[in-house]
């Protein structure tokens, strides 16, 4: 699947959980031709701080394909992914992170982001997952702004 198609579904994964009510992330993950997840945030809907839109997303793909590395996925998140994410990222072993709106981004959105570029604790950690952001930067952006526009909005 191309990394623009696999991104057009994590900004509609996270389109529909922000008509949850939940924060702007979303995430697919694919396996050559094959979508084996796509989740989008459910921090405030779960009470879990670990529910990003990637987590969600690994634990969805691991289980769908009954294994706890993800070897040649390429992921698609609407944002840079934090150190968490990043990290869970590298220990599933995937092959390629795209991403499109930057943690400034999600900073400025009102988020608590620790600003550690994700390209950079991949350098420090000594990983081999490839990462590529711009990808589809303005319609991720927008995701923000939808909600930001939302009334009841959380931020964590």
């Amino acid at each position: 699947m191309n990394p623009e198609a696999l991104m057009q579904l994590a900004i509609d994964k996270c389109r529909e959980g922000l008509a949850a009510g939940q924060s702007p992330f979303g995430c697919a993950i694919a396996i050559g031709d094959r979508v084996v997840a796509a989740n989008h945030n459910t921090v405030a809907l779960t009470t879990d701080i670990t529910a990003h839109a990637e987590v969600n997303a690994l634990r969805a793909a691991c289980l769908e394909v009954g294994e706890l590395h993800l070897k040649g996925a390429v992921v698609a998140t609407t944002c840079e992914p934090c150190p968490m994410c990043m990290a869970a990222l590298h220990w599933a072993q995937v092959d390629h992170v795209y991403y499109g709106a930057s943690i400034d981004d999600a900073a400025v959105a009102g988020f608590n982001e620790l600003h550690l570029p994700a390209v950079e604790l991949l350098r420090l950690g000594g990983s081999s997952v490839k990462l590529t952001g711009d990808l589809l930067t303005e319609g991720c952006r927008e995701l923000f702004t939808e909600w930001l526009n939302m009334p009841h909005r959380r931020v964590y």
